[in-house]
């Protein structure tokens, strides 16, 4: 099983859609969806390595473009959208507490979580509704997200044929060791938001 998703989407990074699709998950995933662009990013890599630079541009650019819808949804719809979105996430008891540290430490927190696999929509629907500065949310976010997208891109540009003989040789122990990562971020931001 794990064997047919994996081919399906690398043969998906070479359908004319596939950018598309990677732009519009990254997008969504800054502000409602729960899946992370990197389901695309890299098998996309994997496949094109040449191009690696290009789609984490295209990630950096579309996350942030969808951060800015999170936080207009924090900023102006938090007791409605955003509150159901934070509550749906597991987040509603820590939100009081994560708008208590942005006054102290808001550009770190937008850092830090930006390069982690937490849900970045937590980030941008809270600095919406901690009211952080717009200018200052949306620079940070092209550094987080840049540095998170641009990592992935260098090491799958720079060892992606190896990587995919190394991934495509032991599928099942990357995939648990991916799933693992997820699940632990997931995790660490119930505990640590």
């Amino acid at each position: 099983m794990l064997r047919r998703l994996y081919d399906y989407f690398i043969a998906a990074a070479g359908k004319p859609h596939a950018l598309w699709t990677m732009g519009a998950i990254s997008f969504a995933e800054s502000s409602v969806f729960p899946i992370p662009p990197d389901v695309m990013l890299i098998p996309m890599a994997l496949a094109h390595p040449r191009r690696a630079w290009y789609y984490a541009t295209i990630c950096t650019l579309a996350s942030v473009a969808g951060g800015l819808v999170g936080y207009a949804i924090g900023a102006l719809l938090y007791d409605s959208v955003g509150q159901w979105l934070i509550s749906l996430y597991g987040y509603a008891d820590k939100v009081e507490g994560f708008r208590a540290a942005y006054a102290e430490y808001g550009a770190w927190i937008i850092l830090l979580k930006g390069l982690t696999p937490i849900p970045y929509k937590v980030v941008t629907i809270t600095s919406g509704f901690a009211n952080y500065n717009l200018l200052l949310f949306i620079v940070l976010s092209i550094i987080a997200r840049a540095m998170r997208f641009y990592f992935i891109a260098f090491l799958l540009h720079r060892y992606g044929i190896r990587a995919r003989q190394i991934i495509e040789e032991r599928l099942g122990l990357w995939v648990t060791l991916g799933a693992i990562v997820v699940f632990g971020g997931l995790i660490a931001s119930v505990y640590l938001l």
